[in-house]
């Protein structure tokens, strides 16, 4: 529950809303096709795939499983256009564990005819936040050290090379050299980075044994080709004397030292093996809108079927003998308010002129791995989707108010606003983000859309004592309050998907969010 005094403007919003004067009502086709969607049928659905017998609906299990595949049955019911692999409804993905095999896995430098190595089980330790190249990889040489400004960096001409960073790993970085292997990797371009490292015989060894061996890829093989390696200057001693790299005074030297290294040659060479491997699924319903041209735009409507499987899991314990952390606000609610949004839209004249892609994802719990994989692998061009309307944890909380986390970065904001004082019946404001500290727009599934360029809404009613625990059960769900939410989402998407043009960014949020 938000703190009171934010509560109290909650309910001076809501005030706002419902003094509102009525506009003229939606065509009798729209208002019969809203009515459709219903807190019984909210329900019905939500204690289906929220039941103990789905056991949290993990990513993977068999849960998940039989959650996608009621969603699959619905979307067929409905007349969807499978949106999947060959077909289906299910868009699946892989999530492979991979563990590294530290003696067989090197650093190489080359020096002329003079060549060194450096093992990750003696003299070099990869690093978490790098990634393991598919193959061996080889570049020329690029120094970094001495007193380095991480701003300064992005600027430098590392593409392709593989930068060596020399500073003193035995004390804290200073302030301005935080983030420089971030900086380095993702602006500058670098193939890979080798953090030649001072740290005496003890330390080291330590960081050794505690290097990570254990990696999961989700979506295939995306084995990165930037690793990012600590490297014992020990190893480098030869190859230093003849290169011309004394790394004592570079590390002490007043000014940024940035410069190639000629002649000097570094490959990776690692090498993994598989330790299992799954799959996890999307499902993807199509409703194909009714206007030629319009029609090769679409509006997604996303939400996450997935929730953290049985306890101990991550922030979820048991309670005497309930150990299945049900998930139903989370994202139960979203998931079924996804399944009668396209009940509602195959409804007779409910059909947009727009397309409209019904989306519940997996692997949010995760890291967003399922709404990652749909972004990287649309079965549409994600330049066609128009919007993201994501829907996580609608079911709790106050009845006359939800939050519509995203608003001021687009003109889907002013549509909002629009729709919801037309509708007065619906009893709810939409507001903006209360938790603005939490970063609650970098937390979900739209994520995903908006950094690579999709506006977005993300509807959410707060987080309450029950998230991620076995008492997130379907019976502590407010339906009615839900059923006028997805009614508003109905109305929402009517509007975006039936306007001349599309949404539009605010300048200032593109740049800050997509960046390009």
């Amino acid at each position: 529950m938000p703190p009171v005094s934010k509560l109290f403007r909650l309910g001076a919003a809501a005030a706002v809303v419902l003094a509102a004067p009525a506009a003229a009502q939606a065509p009798p086709p729209l208002t019969a096709a809203a009515e459709t969607i219903t807190a019984d049928d909210l329900s019905d659905r939500l204690h289906l795939i929220a039941h103990d017998s789905m056991g949290g609906r993990d990513t993977p299990s068999p849960g998940l499983e039989k959650t996608a595949e009621y969603i699959a049955r619905q979307f067929q019911a409905f007349g969807l256009q499978p949106g999947g692999d060959g077909g289906t409804y299910f868009q699946r993905y892989a999530i492979v564990r991979r563990k590294l095999d530290l003696a067989a896995s090197h650093v190489g430098f080359s020096f002329g005819k003079v060549h060194a190595q450096a093992a990750l089980d003696r003299d070099a330790r990869y690093a978490a936040f790098g990634g393991i190249p598919a193959k061996p990889l080889s570049a020329p040489a690029y120094l970094v050290g001495g007193t380095v400004d991480a701003a300064a960096l992005k600027d430098l001409p590392v593409k392709g090379k593989i930068v060596l960073v020399v500073l003193d790993l035995t004390r804290p970085l200073p302030p301005a050299a935080q983030g420089a292997p971030s900086v380095l990797l993702r602006q500058a371009g670098a193939a890979g980075l080798v953090l030649v490292s001072n740290r005496d015989s003890a330390a080291f060894a330590q960081r050794l044994r505690s290097q990570p061996v254990n990696r999961l890829s989700v979506g295939g093989d995306d084995r990165s080709p930037s690793p990012v390696v600590e490297v014992h200057e020990r190893a480098l001693s030869e190859i230093a004397r003849l290169a011309h790299l004394d790394f004592g005074a570079i590390r002490n030297a007043a000014t940024a030292v940035t410069r190639e290294v000629p002649g000097l040659q570094v490959t990776f060479d690692f090498k993994e093996e598989v330790v299992d491997s799954a799959q996890a699924p999307n499902v993807v319903g199509i409703l194909e809108g009714t206007d030629p041209k319009l029609r090769h735009e679409y509006l997604v409507y996303s939400a996450h079927m997935d929730h953290v499987g049985t306890a101990p899991s991550p922030g979820c314990s048991a309670r005497g003998a309930d150990s299945v952390c049900n998930g139903a606000d989370d994202d139960g609610s979203g998931t079924v308010s996804v399944v009668e949004l396209a009940q509602a839209f195959t409804q007779a004249g409910a059909r947009p002129r727009r397309s409209i892609i019904f989306l519940t994802v997996s692997g949010e719990e995760k890291g967003l791995w399922g709404s990652d994989y749909f972004a990287t692998h649309p079965p549409v061009p994600l330049a066609q989707v128009v919007a993201d309307l994501n829907i996580d944890m609608i079911g709790r909380n106050w009845r006359d108010t939800i939050v519509a986390i995203g608003k001021e970065h687009s003109d889907l904001g002013a549509t909002l606003q629009r729709v919801a004082a037309a509708h007065p019946e619906l009893g709810l404001a939409a507001i903006d983000d209360l938790w603005p500290e939490e970063r609650f727009y970098y937390r979900s599934d739209h994520y995903n859309f908006a950094r690579r360029g999709v506006p977005i809404l993300f509807f959410f009613s707060g987080v309450h004592p029950d998230y991620h625990q076995v008492t997130d059960s379907p019976d502590k769900i407010d339906y009615e309050k839900t059923a006028r939410i997805v009614r508003l989402l109905f109305y929402l998407g009517q509007e975006i998907a039936n306007a001349p043009e599309r949404p539009q960014w605010n300048p200032a949020s593109y740049q800050e969010i997509v960046g390009k």
